[in-house]
């Protein structure tokens, strides 16, 4: 079965039914597919076929979603790149994976002028032209990959993740059956096609005959706009990152108003949720709440649904257990398991797996996240950290993450971020504090870290901001905020 069968059926079978919101209006599923087979004709026209890679950039659209259709239906595998991107990192990009073909917005086909992509690079207007009824050669098997999302290598070079037909599919399955998708829930798609967050949001919906709202890349950091969409909209299943949401809190009045009706499961991954959000949250809504935890490489491996004990902790809720049928390991440097209360790497292994990285040889094996991971008495899993942002702080190894859940602890600390600039005896970690409503004292919150820390974990410098930056996934840029550290070690303003 490939990713694309969803939108197919539904056409058969519920076709008009709305498949995608977007502010040009509702697209019905028997458009969408009309879109997506429009396209389909003219890639394999121009030879595209199985294997294949096409590059797509465009704002998100109804359009933009026919064409990862299509190019699905063709038997290809399609290369998001996130419609704010510079034309060079398209370039780039189309360049790492041999590209076959190109779909962009007819606005932006003179900026690929010269793209060595043999088929050429195609207007995503052509999504609105004529079906001819021929069929693409398509045949995509379980294992062929579906589509490459580009994440950030540790060397400084973008690394593809190639997920297959048959990893994504597992995925959505256990997705739409943990929230129990229904035809009449719409899903909120926040996240970019480039981001695997979105996955969830539209072939979840898809798998369920349901509706994915596009949210525009223009209002996807504007909290009042976000809270004005989840009300008007009558959204049922969110998905974002925490940042998202703290947003929408803090700076969008969501909690401020009672809790729509329809809104029955918020869901959140790609960092670590403050706890005092979430018991904001759980006070504002009976929605259920699912901590999402997963890397790209893997789509999400584990998921925990926020309990009542859970807000009575200090630290962020567990990441949980096991899910889409995926086997979790937690070990020790020397592969020994780790026992409850110990800290190690989390490993993963199972259907969710990508094939592996575009131009390397394929994942043989279980995959190792670089994530530290803690065991719960219980049997949950703890997110500590990541093994390549540990810090050595004079000696001290220096998990961030620790020392930030503590931070945030602080109740007139909103978010932290700890960063260390320099290096051996004048290494300096630094704090880059965010404040709560009503504000907080340097000195108040170094007492209450050096409560609760040891002193090799205490920052130096503390410093607060009225909003910690963040890269185009909504995360924090840490590496901004390194250089910013160390502008301030020499005496200059960040």
């Amino acid at each position: 079965m490939s990713l694309d069968a969803a939108v197919r059926e539904a056409a058969r079978s519920t076709p008009d039914a709305v498949a995608v919101r977007d502010p040009d209006g509702p697209v019905t599923y028997a458009e969408l597919d009309h879109r997506s087979q429009a396209l389909a004709e003219e890639l394999a026209a121009r030879g595209v076929g199985r294997g294949d890679r096409v590059v797509l950039w465009a704002p998100k659209s109804a359009d933009l979603v026919a064409a990862t259709q299509a190019v699905l239906r063709a038997g290809a595998v399609y290369v998001p790149v996130h419609g704010d991107a510079p034309p060079a990192r398209v370039r780039a990009l189309a360049g790492d994976c041999s590209a076959k073909a190109a779909v962009a917005s007819d606005d932006r086909i003179a900026a690929l002028s010269g793209l060595p992509v043999p088929a050429g690079v195609l207007p995503l207007s052509l999504a609105r032209g004529p079906v001819h009824g021929t069929d693409a050669p398509g045949g995509a098997a379980d294992g062929d990959p579906a589509y490459i999302l580009y994440t950030s290598g540790s060397t400084g070079r973008p690394k593809g993740v190639t997920v297959s037909h048959g990893a994504a599919l597992a995925f959505v399955a256990w997705a739409a059956a943990e929230v129990d998708a229904r035809p009449d829930d719409v899903f909120a798609n926040h996240a970019s096609f480039g981001f695997d967050l979105s996955v969830l949001d539209l072939y979840a919906a898809f798998h369920s005959g349901a509706s994915v709202l596009l949210v525009a890349e223009a209002a996807a950091h504007d909290p009042h706009a976000l809270v004005d969409l989840l009300y008007r909209e009558r959204i049922s299943v969110w998905y974002s990152v925490p940042s998202v949401l703290m947003a929408m809190m803090r700076r969008g009045g969501l909690t401020g108003r009672p809790a729509p009706e329809r809104l029955r499961a918020i869901l959140f991954a790609g960092e670590p949720f403050p706890i005092q959000y979430v018991r904001e949250l759980a006070a504002w809504t009976d929605a259920r709440l699912l901590n999402l935890y997963g890397p790209t490489e893997t789509n999400v491996c584990a998921f925990h649904e926020v309990r009542v004990s859970d807000l009575e902790r200090d630290r962020p809720a567990p990441i949980g257990r096991a899910a889409c049928g995926d086997l979790l390991e937690v070990l020790h440097e020397d592969g020994a398991a780790a026992g409850p209360g110990e800290v190690g790497e989390l490993v993963v292994g199972g259907p969710t797996l990508m094939r592996g990285y575009w131009g390397r040889p394929p994942l043989d094996g279980p995959h190792r996240t670089g994530d530290l991971v803690r065991v719960l008495p219980d049997g949950l899993l703890e997110y500590v950290g990541r093994r390549d942002s540990m810090l050595k702080v004079r000696g001290h190894r220096v998990e961030p993450h620790e020392v930030e859940a503590v931070l945030e602890g602080h109740p007139g600390v909103d978010r932290a971020a700890v960063v260390c600039a320099g290096s051996g005896l004048d290494a300096v970690l630094t704090a880059f504090l965010v404040p709560a409503r009503g504000g907080a004292g340097a000195l108040s919150v170094r007492r209450h870290v050096v409560e609760r820390l040891p002193p090799g974990m205490v920052p130096d410098l503390i410093r607060f901001v009225d909003e910690l930056p963040r890269n185009a996934n909504g995360k924090i840029d840490r590496a901004g905020l390194t250089a910013a550290a160390a502008q301030m070690m020499n005496g200059d303003p960040p």
